[in-house]
């Protein structure tokens, strides 16, 4: 006698197969599908990350030879090992001590590989190679997971990189985009420092005050001031933290007033102009402790400026409404000063790519911002 199967019994069999062999391949397609969007993700990133090593060393030499290559290549693997932090006393002295090292090394192998080239092509080359590492470094991070999650089949991994891809391509297309703009010596959005200084400065010749940093002395609004930036229009952001100690020790100072680019919140609009109290100074924190050390032990009032940008667009080329915004910040600067008896001393922090060192020079500074404005528009 043959068992009869009801209908609802075969309808439960089927839905029961169905949950079975989605539960069995679901996951497989799943972590497939994802490796086929990182894994070109990374490979997209590493087209970026040779296509700026291609550009730079053309940038060195109109026709590069094969040992020219292979220093390059070399040079893009350098790192530097972070200073033992388990005993933290003196732990700025040795990060100061291992970036110190780093300057010198890149110094050192540009001299090497251009060494008849000017001043200011070196800087922007040595800028140039830091963003192009940066980018390579990115690249390879990203490489590292993909093969990790295409080795253990971890879909956990695999998601954590997927929701992490936007964030990233972003990143990329914007170190990639400031890796060309430093080599060439295009300003870029970090450099609203400079700028705001070169118009601080005016037509007045300025001196050097430290090794890249340069600077003078002038009144605004009847205040005495001492102005300070990074040496242009080559790539630097020098240390002005250092030309700081030693006017300390000449002079009295009575109050430091610190202008810098600052990472926006979304949904602020860019080129905004803020103002606060501390030391406006990016970076490694090894110059703003060395300024914030002078303020405790000098009684030195600090102001900050910060002009609100995108992460991206610090490393970007200078949009219009960062350089737009120079006039908001002279205001500030007055308003800063108003409280001011003595000498103050105006930092303005970034890197100083394609700006020129006084407001004479900042015609072609404007060209050149307008002119990758246009392009950026186009694109």
């Amino acid at each position: 006698m043959w068992f009869q199967w009801s209908g609802d019994a075969w309808s439960w069999i089927i839905w029961f197969i169905f949950l079975a062999v989605f539960f069995m391949i679901y996951p497989r397609l799943m972590i497939s599908q994802i490796m086929w969007r990182i894994d070109r993700t990374a490979k997209e990133l590493e087209d970026l990350s040779e296509e700026a090593k291609g550009f730079i060393i053309r940038k060195i030499s109109e026709r590069p030879d094969r040992r020219l290559k292979e220093a390059i290549n070399r040079f893009f693997e350098f790192f530097i090992i972070q200073p033992v932090s388990l005993d933290p006393f003196g732990l700025v002295k040795k990060l100061e001590h291992i970036l110190k090292e780093e300057e010198r090394r890149f110094k050192w192998f540009v001299d090497q590989v251009m060494p008849r080239a000017d001043q200011e092509k070196k800087a922007c080359i040595r800028m140039g190679l830091a963003g192009g590492i940066t980018l390579y470094d990115l690249a390879k991070i990203v490489r590292h997971y993909v093969e990790l999650v295409r080795k253990t089949k971890n879909i956990q991994i695999a998601l954590i990189l997927q929701m992490q891809l936007p964030q990233i391509e972003k990143l990329a297309r914007a170190l990639f985009r400031g890796t060309k703009a430093l080599t060439l010596g295009i300003p870029i959005g970090d450099g609203i420092g400079p700028l705001v200084g070169a118009k601080l400065i005016g037509r007045k010749k300025p001196k050097e005050y430290e090794e890249d940093v340069i600077g003078t002395e002038i009144e605004i609004d009847k205040k005495h001031v001492i102005v300070l930036r990074a040496k242009g229009p080559g790539g630097r952001t020098g240390h002005p933290e250092r030309a700081i100690e030693k006017i300390v020790k000449k002079r009295k100072i009575s109050k430091i007033i610190t202008i810098d680019a600052a990472a926006k919140l979304e949904g602020e609009k860019t080129g905004a102009v803020a103002e606060g109290v501390g030391v406006a100074f990016g970076g490694s924190g090894v110059e703003r402790s060395r300024i914030e050390d002078l303020a405790v032990k000098y009684d030195i009032p600090l102001d900050s400026i910060v002009v609100k940008m995108s992460a991206e667009e610090a490393i970007m080329p200078m949009k219009k409404a960062v350089a737009d915004a120079v006039p908001r910040v002279l205001e500030a600067v007055r308003r800063a000063l108003a409280d001011v008896k003595g000498l103050a001393v105006i930092v303005c922090v970034g890197n100083s790519s394609g700006i020129g060192n006084t407001e004479a020079e900042l015609e072609k500074t404007y060209r050149l911002i307008q002119k990758y404005g246009r392009e950026k528009k186009k694109k």
